[in-house]
């Protein structure tokens, strides 16, 4: 055999051809029905794509490391010295706890520290000014600099980068960390990853700023201003699109709405004196990336061009054009049920990242929707990654979706939609005033309510949770992170006492009477003693004009059944048995097996107990047993041929026995039949098409399992 001329006997068949073709083996059936596939995004997919399909893409032929950067930042040398930053969120509330974690994690394969703030700080506040559900809470404690010297003890920031989302007014929180470097005498030049403000995502995830959004651009020049000349590989700006993502919208919404909020920041930092140079190069964005692996790929290469060609339009270099992107495994994919699912779930995601070109990468532990990750679990979740990068050999190709005839027309797809709700966002203002007027909270809303239909009819699947339900499963024990606030009121107290507080107090005056070297004074008054509240005040000057808009619902996709789950659960402790549902299975297994596995499912996915070993010749007796068995709800499962004779007499035995007793046929007579059955005693029916989870809550109601 001739390698040479293998095949080359074999005709190419024309896309005419091969359509015929398919569409005979569909024997009759719509081909755009079967073959094509709607996305949430609205983009239509089809079964096959061709060369055809990518000939008019402008960046189909470029290379890596070319603008626009589509195919990633980094030219094809770089990529052989760089691979992504494992980049884990370590969740500890105190600096100790930190510690430790991070220094066994950086010894274990993670390269950059990823540190999740608690609400207090990100705020900035003292933890005497906040709540004690603040203080703590899923997130490290820090209020002052000796605290951010305990969480990085033996962690030398020269070597590794950091990553902080350091909340709506940034500059108190960079100022804590300068002060850490610059008394360990380490060089801030030297400094890199992200210690970065965000504004807007604490404004859509609040719903507020308890200052104006100039106060919050004010801190954002400053801390740019002060890095692009004492600390440039270091980012100070944010764009997070998390919570687009998780209050469930779209790949199009994530990418519109982050590029504006981008374009409001840099607009703003125009304003005041920066150039897009010093600008465009302190921005880092983050975004999550979901379950539909091609998409979330898609995804992160449109940002890069998108983002390029916004910066190219303000006249940034080629160099300011590089987008660094922070991305972290779906929170809303996740699940509180069989949650070791979420090992598979994030192993995709993380893949569609690492596939897209993301910078740095955290990788959400299976337990996340549950509890804080404990050491196994922030070992799974680390070493998805090492795997990919180390056994995959991921790292070791240039841009591997590059030339897929498919990801190729998705990403330009992608990116034509996002642009377009980008220019609307735009023309309306920009995002800022976009948000005022509720505009992308209603469009959010309604692709959730979309999304979380699609979830309850079941069309989209959550397995585990709405799909192959595992009744008995054993709950994962829940534990939280111990509660600190008195013992943080304490050592704010004892600081107090220990610190002469005029020391700094002329720091604090001129930091709150300036807008200039605003971090030289924020640092000098920290490295004295000044808390992130006192910062916080002086960089706020007291700014009492809150920001106010309506927030985005964030939740996860699987809440909804995991409620009915918690439901039947709560009735197990009370009654000491799960709610029941009898299968009337009658005829052979030929008649009734499909409809019986079917409605097995459909209620084990509530947390029902399921009877389903019987199976009957005759109502009577059928009815007989469904009454003996206890169960509030009886389901007849038998084939459409055979259900007039059989429902009439079996529903109408069932409720002379046992009125109370809710009776369901599994299928979907017409009407006129469903009438008559009801006229019976049949008190409802499932199919494919039932809404599952209002079904199932409705019957929860009925029998009391929700009281």
């Amino acid at each position: 055999m001739n390698k040479d001329t293998l095949f080359t006997e074999f005709s190419v068949p024309t896309y005419e051809q091969w359509r015929a073709a398919a569409e005979k083996s569909l024997k009759g059936a719509s081909f755009d029905a079967k073959l094509l596939t709607k996305t949430v995004e609205g983009i239509t997919l089809q079964p096959i794509y061709r060369k055809e399909d990518t000939e008019r893409i402008p960046h189909s032929a470029d290379l890596p490391g070319v603008a626009p950067f589509v195919r990633g930042t980094k030219a094809i040398e770089e990529r052989q010295t760089q691979s992504w930053y494992v980049s884990q969120e370590i969740v500890a509330n105190t600096a100790k706890a930190f510690n430790q974690a991070a220094l066994h994690d950086l010894a274990r394969g993670q390269t950059m520290v990823n540190i999740v703030l608690d609400r207090a700080t990100a705020i900035g506040l003292d933890p005497s000014e906040a709540n004690a559900e603040q203080v703590g809470d899923r997130g490290l404690s820090l209020f002052r600099k000796e605290d951010v010297e305990v969480a990085l003890q033996g962690i030398d920031l020269e070597k590794v980068p950091l990553y902080v989302e350091a909340g709506a007014l940034g500059l108190p929180i960079l100022a804590l960390f300068i002060a850490h470097v610059e008394a360990a005498g380490k060089d801030t030049a030297k400094l890199c990853g992200c210690i970065g403000q965000d504004p807007f995502n604490e404004l859509v995830t609040a719903g507020k700023l308890p200052f104006s959004v100039n106060t919050a651009f004010d801190a954002m020049a400053q801390s740019t201003r002060w890095a692009s000349k004492h600390a440039p590989q270091l980012k100070t700006i944010l764009v997070g699109a998390h919570p687009y993502h998780q209050a469930g919208g779209n790949a199009v919404t994530e990418l519109a709405f982050s590029l504006a909020t981008g374009v409001e920041y840099i607009q703003a930092l125009l304003e005041r004196g920066l150039s897009i140079d010093e600008i465009a190069p302190r921005i880092q964005f983050s975004y999550a990336i979901g379950s539909d692996v091609f998409m979330e790929i898609a995804k992160i290469r449109a940002a890069r061009m998108l983002w390029s060609n916004i910066i190219s339009s303000y006249g940034g270099s080629a160099e300011s054009q590089k987008m660094t992107i922070h991305a972290r495994t779906s929170v809303w994919t996740k699940t509180v049920l069989d949650p070791y699912v979420n090992l598979l779930r994030s192993t995709t995601e993380a893949f569609s990242a690492v596939i897209g070109g993301v910078d740095s990468l955290h990788v959400s532990a299976f337990d996340e929707a549950i509890r804080p990750a404990n050491e196994f679990s922030r070992r799974i979740a680390r070493n998805t990654q090492i795997i990919l990068e180390q056994e995959a050999h991921l790292s070791k190709v240039v841009d591997p979706a590059g030339g897929s005839w498919y990801v190729e027309w998705l990403t330009d797809e992608l990116a034509k939609k996002s642009w377009e709700l980008f220019l609307q966002t735009e023309e309306k203002g920009g995002m800022l005033d976009f948000l005022k007027a509720a505009a992308p909270q209603t469009v959010i809303e309604q692709l959730a309510k979309t999304r979380s239909s699609s979830i309850e009819q079941r069309k989209a699947r959550i397995v585990g949770t709405n799909m192959y339900a595992d009744v008995q499963e054993q709950s994962l024990q829940q534990e939280t992170l111990p509660a600190i606030y008195n013992e943080r009121k304490e050592a704010l107290a004892s600081h107090r006492a220990e610190k002469e507080q005029s020391i700094f107090a002329k720091q604090l005056e001129q930091l709150a009477g300036t807008n200039d070297n605003q971090v030289e004074l924020a640092v000098k008054a920290a490295l004295a003693g000044a808390t992130i509240g006192d910062l916080s005040k002086a960089v706020s000057k007291s700014d009492q004009v809150e920001t106010v808009i309506q927030p985005l619902r964030l939740h996860r996709a699987a809440e909804a059944f995991e409620a009915l789950r918690k439901h039947s659960d709560i009735f197990l402790e009370r009654t000491g048995k799960r709610p029941a549902v009898f299968l009337a299975n009658m005829g052979p297994v030929s008649k009734h097996k499909v409809r019986a596995d079917f409605s097995a499912e459909f209620f084990a996915v509530g947390g029902f107990d399921v009877i389903r070993e019987h199976q009957f010749a005759s109502p009577g007796d059928a009815a007989k047993i469904a009454v003996q068995s206890g169960a509030a709800i009886t389901v007849i499962c038998s084939d459409d041929a055979s259900y007039p004779d059989l429902v009439p007499p079996l529903a109408q035995a069932i409720k002379k026995s046992s009125p109370k007793i809710i009776v369901i046929i599994a299928g979907l007579p017409d009407a006129e039949q469903l009438a008559s059955y009801q006229s019976h005693g049949v008190d409802d029916c499932i199919h494919v098409r039932t809404n599952c989870y209002q079904m199932l809550r409705q019957l929860q109601e009925r029998i009391g399992v929700i009281s």
